[in-house]
This record gives C-alpha cells, structure tokens and sequence, in this order.
C-alpha cells in the first residue's frame, strides 16, 4: 500500500513538474524565407536572447515551407512566429486569440522587387509594360510570400487585368527569395519578385552578379513582417508574459541582433495593421 502511495505521488509530482509554467519550453519558429544559414544566425541569436531575458528555456524550431510555419503555429507546436503579412494573417485567422505585437521600422512599409536576367533587355521603369509581359518566365517565391507572392501577383493583376498564368508561358514558385534570385539570375526564369530586403543583403555580400541580373521595377509600399504570439501564453507561461515577450522584442537596441534581420528596431504591431494585406489575399482567392 505504502509503495503504491509512493508511485502515486511521484507521478503526481511529475505531472505537477511538466504543468509548471516555468519549466515550458517558450518555442517559435519563423517563414523559410532565404537560405538556411542565415535563418539559423538569425533566430538562434534572438532565442539566446529571449532566454536571457525571460527566464525560461526558449527554443527556435525550423520548418520547411510557409504552410508549416502556419500549420506549427496552429497545432501549438510554437506559440511565436515570425509571418510575412499573408501567412501572419492565415495563422491568426486559424487560431482566434493570437495577436501581431511588434514588426521591423521597416515592415510598415515594405516592398517587392520585380527582376529580369540580362538577356530580357529590360530596363528600371516607373510603370510595368508590354514588353515586361513579353517575357517567357516568371517566378515567384513561395506560394505563401506576401513579398514574394501575394503583392506582386496583385499589381500583376492590377496592371494587366489578368492571372499571371496568362501573361507568362511559364509561371513558377521558386520556395524563398534566395533562390528566386539564383533562377533569375541563371535564366532558368527571365523575371521574377523578391523581397527587397534580401535582394539588398544579397548585394552587399557580393552574391549578385549585376550583369546578370537586375531590379527593373518595385511596388508601392505595404506592410509585412512581424511576431505573432498565441492568445494563451499567460495561461501557459504565467501572467503577464505576452506582455514580456513584446516589451523584450521592442527593446532590442543590440545592433548585431538587428542586423541580423536586417532592421533598425522593432515597433508595436497590432492586427489591425495587416488588414490591407487581408483583403487583398481575399480579393485575389488566397485565403479561405
């Protein structure tokens, strides 16, 4: 009796352990949206710096595409992301109580940029043309990218008045912006969107051969990037500690943790923000 009471409560202490919001693990996890070297720099050093400062084990978890870091965020895997616009705005709408609680300076006012390989001719105009659509090719990034995607297929529609598989012969999806980039700039794609702050990174690294491939046009600006956190992390991790989370990403004035992404700072963000973005994916049949 005494052994089976003893069993008892070391399993009820074990339970009481694993219920302990002090001893969760505070995961996040971010759109693949370049090469993988430069997510890990990047999110492995704001996760050292999330522990750090909170108090509980943080952990950055990869995933593959778009979709999975919505889907990771829907199934409570991660209880923080960081969305483009468009898969913020599907993760939130999966998950009611989730809110957007800070963006780079930059993200109210990003941009795409549309590129062509050398051999199209074409030249930095203020408004695309016909012979912009008289090209074979084009790729965009991921499926999921308001960068890579979701904007430039909007002012795609906008400027032609029709879906970008009638105005190419070939219409691809390249997965991130880095390799959209490297499909251009090979030829395998005569034009493509990128995101203009990977396009800049890659250019000051030396990565793009200029003579093989340049910007022609960009878009106007529209907001993108930002942390979105589950409505129950104060259930979960103790009261208060959404509220910490956003005031840590807000106070980050390290400059190495900033440029990592690159920005000059975080600011609030709220949901209310990306609502352009939301209608716009409604009105093109992106969201459900």
């Amino acid at each position: 009796m005494r052994l089976k009471f003893l069993a008892a409560l070391a399993a009820a202490l074990l339970l009481s352990a694993c219920n302990d919001p002090k001893t969760d693990t505070f995961t996040f996890t971010a759109i693949p949206d370049q090469d993988e070297s430069q997510l890990v720099k990047r999110f492995g050093s704001i996760a050292a710096h999330l522990e750090e400062q909170l108090g509980v084990p943080v952990k950055y978890v990869p995933v593959k595409s778009y979709a999975a870091a919505v889907t990771a965020f829907r199934n409570d895997e991660v209880q923080m992301a960081w969305f483009g616009g468009l898969s913020g705005v599907q993760a939130r709408r999966l998950v009611p109580g989730s809110k957007a609680i800070a963006q780079g300076q930059e993200d109210t006012a990003f941009k795409s940029y549309f590129i062509a390989n050398s051999s199209t001719g074409l030249e930095p105009v203020e408004t695309l043309g016909q012979d912009f659509i008289a090209q074979p090719s084009f790729t965009f990034g991921s499926k999921g990218s308001t960068s890579g995607r979701l904007m430039p297929e909007f002012y795609l529609r906008e400027t032609f008045n029709k879906a970008p598989e009638d105005l190419f012969e070939k219409v691809g999806f390249s997965g991130d912006h880095s390799r959209t980039i490297a499909l251009v700039q090979s030829g395998a794609y005569a034009t493509g969107a990128v995101n203009f702050k990977v396009w800049e990174r890659e250019l000051a690294e030396g990565k793009i051969d200029t003579s093989k491939v340049s910007v022609i046009w960009e878009t106007p600006t529209y907001p993108d990037y930002h942390w979105t956190v589950r409505g129950d992390l104060n259930e979960r991790f103790g009261e208060g500690f959404s509220q910490r989370v956003t005031e840590t990403l807000l106070s980050i004035d390290d400059p190495a943790l900033l440029q990592a992404f690159p920005r000059e700072k975080f600011i609030p963000a709220s949901n209310a923000d990306y609502a352009p973005i939301e209608d716009t994916a409604s009105a093109i049949g992106l969201l459900d």
